[in-house]
């Protein structure tokens, strides 16, 4: 029988009912099971819990608040290594939750590669992190009405383009390994043992970039991978807001809005990691 993962989708923010926050994942879990599960053959099950109280253990959580600090969205781990996810409470937060559960499915500890030809010019064969929702960008479809991701398939590492072939759920991809405006990807380089990454965050076209060598974290490759995005993209902003320095600086708001609450949290992912050895 194949892992089922249970995910979590938790509001830490007054701004979103929790009838918005159901009517939200019970179109996530449709995504999952009618869309993301057939190409890429995984499952999931998406649920939402009014309060972080309520979270059965074994649930990887999506937080959705009003502060995670600039560019803070994304999947992170706690410190047990569990997979776990930041979402904006703005107008798209349907979208980005969508973003990062499909993520979050297909690869829930950001390790996993896939060999392919490389984007750049006399690149030979390299191996591609898999992030699922970023060569798209804000590319979507509505489910149940409500806003939710474009994702790549599993041919979007095809080594030539092939007509009638999906590369997108919605076909917003037409070739094996695009990008769209917005959007990106990462690769290591086996020989050199450089990272790069092509990206379109300006200009006409994309461009590619190396990251260089990259140290491994205890949450796999896409912590360091994304810290490294931001900074490239926060580049191109014209809104300079400030950053944190860190993912941790988000979480910490997360874990200690409270002093009991974050205690019951603290519970909570001892309660995964005991569940899960």
């Amino acid at each position: 029988m194949a892992f089922v993962a249970h995910i979590a989708i938790v509001s830490e923010t007054a701004s979103i009912s929790l009838s918005e926050l159901t009517r939200v994942s019970a179109a996530l879990q449709k995504q999952v099971s009618r869309d993301l599960g057939r190409l890429w053959n995984v499952d999931g099950t998406v649920d939402a819990f009014a309060s972080f109280d309520d979270v059965p253990p074994g649930y990887w959580p999506v937080v959705v608040r009003d502060d995670i600090g600039l560019d803070a969205s994304g999947i992170h781990c706690d410190p047990n290594g569990q997979p776990m996810a930041l979402v904006a409470s703005d107008v798209e937060w349907s979208l980005n939750a969508s973003h990062e559960v499909l993520e979050m499915l297909v690869d829930p500890f950001g390790n996993r590669m896939i060999a392919s030809t490389s984007v750049a010019p006399n690149g030979g064969r390299v191996e591609y992190l898999v992030e699922v929702a970023d060569p798209v960008s804000d590319k979507s479809y509505s489910v149940n009405g409500v806003r939710v991701s474009d994702f790549y398939t599993p041919q979007y590492f095809d080594p030539v383009v092939s007509s009638g072939v999906q590369y997108s759920l919605m076909g917003n991809l037409t070739n094996p390994r695009q990008i769209l405006e917005g959007g990106y990807l990462t690769w290591f380089e086996p020989v050199s043992g450089q990272w790069f990454q092509q990206s379109w965050f300006s200009g006409d076209s994309p461009t590619i970039a190396s990251l260089g060598s990259i140290k491994k974290s205890s949450c796999g490759m896409r912590p360091s991978i994304d810290r490294l995005t931001r900074k490239r993209r926060n580049k191109f902003r014209v809104d300079k807001k400030p950053q944190p320095e860190s993912i941790d600086h988000a979480w910490a708001g997360v874990l200690a809005s409270s002093k009991a609450k974050a205690e019951r949290w603290r519970t909570y992912i001892h309660k995964i990691v005991s569940k899960s050895s």
